[in-house]
């Protein structure tokens, strides 16, 4: 659809004197008027390169680190039977982001566009594939993990205020005046969005190091009871272990994020791979010092009962300044909460850039450069999600999807090491990575299926396959929706947003 309301907004009007004025602080080029001397400026509206390896780390590690860690050690320890495995799990989840992460950042630097799996799923497998990523990551990944976030955000808020039974409502207002909060930063400006991550994610971390530094305390003073036998009970089955998998997986969430925003990021080649390399070694050491902390000051029991396992162990180390634990997960929730936001408005940005979503989702505002229009219908959609407010439901709903998707992803990978043998990589991984990586995504997307299916899992595959009911209409046969071009112009005008094609790097 053609910019309409902004067209003429393209050229920066003549002042007195004769000069051109110009209206944005971007990349112009300059064209002689063939019917005057006179040269129009025609402006181009893009997002800036403003993430760097500080920040894309933080990114990474902001987004990570968020609820997570603060809910999924109940269930892995429930799910896998044993103080061993569930540590075993932990370890095991972190090096299957890494090995994640190093296929990820070749990927990153062959395909060199933002949008993270959308773009390399398009470009390997056509656009259907990446059209039901982008309507699975829109509608349900990157919105339900928006909404689970959120949801604890507002669950460790009520601990602040007696309530007599469980404060349902409150917590769903406490998420959603969070994802609003988070749309108005990310919408107002990149670089703030970027510093608030940064921000966030020194906060947590000083919080975990707490927390860290408290087990070591308590190791010291003998403190190994739940370390002895730690294997005893651990369950055998397949589908068991998967789902464990799931939960502490769901905690290494985003260590792909920096791919959905490579176009913002400078020198993508060596700030990449770096970024997801450091963000998730340093996740992984942490989420294991932090599970032997709880178990340190918890028993099995105990922290299988805990509503909320920081505050719990807060109580017990910390005494009067218990207060923090509760303090640095609001904290660490809503700085990854803010990293999702981030990384999944650009899912949208650049799957409606690529005609698969509505034009006016690609479209940049003029001032702040931001993705404004995508960014507002992420937290719509998010809004939604939080009415269910099921956290338990909503996990196992993204990890069937999300893995699915990555072990495509993945795919893709192989599939340009035979179509894209001449592009320059500036890392190369060793073969077996994706492939491990691959088998390893496969198994966690079809074992609990095989020994236990549950019908969430079947929603979710119908949800995927759904999404061709809307692609052969609205994008194979390009059905017009009348009054949709009204509405466009409409929202032009009224967010003051242009459209912004994509431009490959020099």
């Amino acid at each position: 659809m053609e910019n309409r309301a902004f067209e003429d907004s393209e050229k920066s009007p003549q002042t007195e004197n004769g000069s051109s004025r110009k209206r944005h602080s971007t990349e112009s080029t300059d064209s002689p008027d063939t019917n005057s001397d006179v040269t129009v400026r025609v402006e181009k509206v893009r997002m800036k390169k403003t993430v760097g390896l500080i920040s894309g780390t933080s990114l990474i590690v902001g987004t990570i680190i968020g609820s997570g860690i603060f809910i999924s050690p109940k269930s892995v320890l429930d799910r896998t039977g044993s103080v061993g495995l569930s540590l075993v799990v932990w370890v095991a989840s972190g090096f299957l982001a890494l090995l994640g992460s190093l296929s990820y950042a070749e990927l990153g630097t062959v395909i060199r566009k933002s949008g993270g799996e959308y773009s390399y799923i398009k470009e390997a497998l056509g656009d259907i594939p990446a059209f039901l990523f982008a309507w699975t990551s829109v509608i349900v990944v990157r919105t339900s993990s928006m909404g689970i976030i959120c949801l604890t955000f507002g669950e460790y808020m009520a601990t602040f205020f007696p309530y007599c039974g469980s404060p349902v409502i409150p917590i769903k207002l406490v998420a959603a005046l969070a994802i609003v909060s988070l749309g108005v930063i990310n919408s107002y400006s990149t670089t703030l969005a970027g510093r608030t991550q940064v921000l966030f994610t020194f906060v947590k971390l000083i919080a975990l190091i707490i927390i860290v530094i408290g087990g070591i305390v308590k190791l010291i003073q003998g403190n190994t009871l739940q370390f002895e036998n730690s294997f005893e009970g651990t369950t055998t089955s397949p589908s068991s272990i998967a789902l464990a998998f799931y939960n502490a997986l769901w905690a290494y969430d985003g260590w792909n994020n920096l791919n959905y925003v490579t176009e913002e990021l400078k020198d993508p080649a060596k700030n990449l791979p770096r970024a997801n390399v450091l963000g998730v070694l340093l996740t992984t050491v942490i989420y294991l010092l932090v599970n032997i902390s709880y178990l340190t000051v918890m028993t099995s029991a105990e922290l299988l009962n805990s509503q909320a396992v920081a505050v719990t162990w807060g109580d017990r180390v910390l005494g009067a300044a218990a207060v923090l634990m509760p303090l640095s997960v609001l904290f660490s929730t809503f700085g990854a909460a803010n990293g999702t936001l981030f990384g999944g408005g650009r899912v949208v940005y650049v799957a409606a850039r690529e005609g698969h979503l509505p034009e006016m989702l690609s479209y940049v505002h003029c001032k702040y450069y931001t993705p404004f229009p995508s960014i507002i219908f992420t937290i719509v959609i998010s809004l939604i999600m939080i009415i269910p407010g099921d956290i338990a439901s909503l996990v196992d709903f993204f990890s069937f999807s999300a893995w699915l998707f990555y072990g495509v992803t993945v795919t893709c990978l192989l599939i340009f090491r035979f179509t894209k043998k001449d592009v320059e990589r500036p890392i190369k991984v060793p073969i077996v990575i994706p492939i491990l990586f691959l088998l390893i995504a496969a198994y966690l997307v079809i074992g609990p299926i095989i020994e236990n299916p549950q019908i969430e899992l079947l929603y979710a595959f119908l949800f995927i396959v759904g999404g061709l009911i809307f692609y052969f209409p609205f994008v194979y046969f390009k059905l017009k929706i009348k009054g949709f071009e009204w509405l466009t112009t409409s929202v032009q005008l009224l967010t003051e947003v242009v459209p912004s094609p994509y431009e490959p790097d020099n």
